[in-house]
């Protein structure tokens, strides 16, 4: 019979690996921290959203830039499965991600950002109406219910796509022969019977998400690394307890 750990030991477990390392995972978080938010933080300031052209421009960026972070994703799943598995991890691990099938991380992440992107549309559209309207208070009050029902969409969308492709960057490393089509089913597969438990272990770190937030980002730097860490600490319990995953 399959014994999968508790979300409080695969936690507990995270931190015990995490011991001594949190300068290197710490770095790591801070480095795709600064590269996606200064990009980010660019394009946001030289693209003007009130138009069509620049909203067209600047959500075409984005997604280009949300597919590169594939490569990050590829390489901070190398790192945190190291750190669990004991062995020696460094900063540069990070980009471990560049050398080993880069195009298939590309294209996991193209496709997960294709599809939150097209569950988005709504919500793109109506904050250009938002934005175009922004000195007619009343045009901006009616669209206020229909912007947040465009959020909630969004954002269910994103928690679904979360937990059904959560496993497929560490999958990736284990099995590298794989096409980026069959990793991505492989993921969704593993995740039968299991997205309510990775649902309960992420919901576990909202309170400390809030304390990182009233700390003004600081506590972050501490709790980003913690949820990887346990993330991997999932997907090693998962393979173990499951045969068909291991074959």
């Amino acid at each position: 019979m399959n014994q999968f750990k508790s979300s409080a030991e695969l936690k507990a477990s995270a931190r015990e690996h995490l011991l001594g390392h949190y300068g290197t995972t710490i770095g790591a978080f801070m480095i795709v921290g600064a590269i996606t938010g200064t990009v980010s933080l660019t394009v946001g300031l030289l693209v003007d959203l009130s138009t069509i052209p620049g909203t067209i421009i600047y959500y075409a960026i984005m997604f280009l830039v949300s597919v590169l972070t594939g490569l990050f994703s590829s390489g901070s799943a190398y790192l945190y499965l190291k750190l669990i598995c004991g062995r020696p991890v460094s900063v540069g691990d990070l980009f471990y991600g560049f050398q080993l099938c880069p195009d298939k991380a590309i294209t996991i992440q193209a496709w997960i950002t294709l599809i939150t992107y097209l569950s988005s549309l709504p919500q793109i559209i109506l904050n250009y109406m938002m934005l175009a309207n922004v000195n007619h208070l009343d045009k901006m009050m009616s669209l206020m219910l229909p912007y947040a029902l465009s959020l909630i969409l969004s954002g269910t969308v994103s928690v679904m796509l979360s937990l059904f492709y959560a496993q497929t960057y560490f999958l990736l490393h284990d099995f590298p022969q794989y096409t980026a089509k069959e990793l991505l089913q492989k993921s969704r597969r593993l995740m039968v019977h299991h997205k309510g438990r990775l649902f309960y272990l992420y919901v576990s770190f909202l309170p400390l998400m809030l304390l990182g937030l009233l700390s003004w980002g600081l506590a972050l730097l501490w709790v980003i690394p913690y949820m990887a860490a346990t993330e991997a600490e999932f997907f090693l319990d998962l393979i173990r307890n499951n045969a068909e995953a291991a074959v």
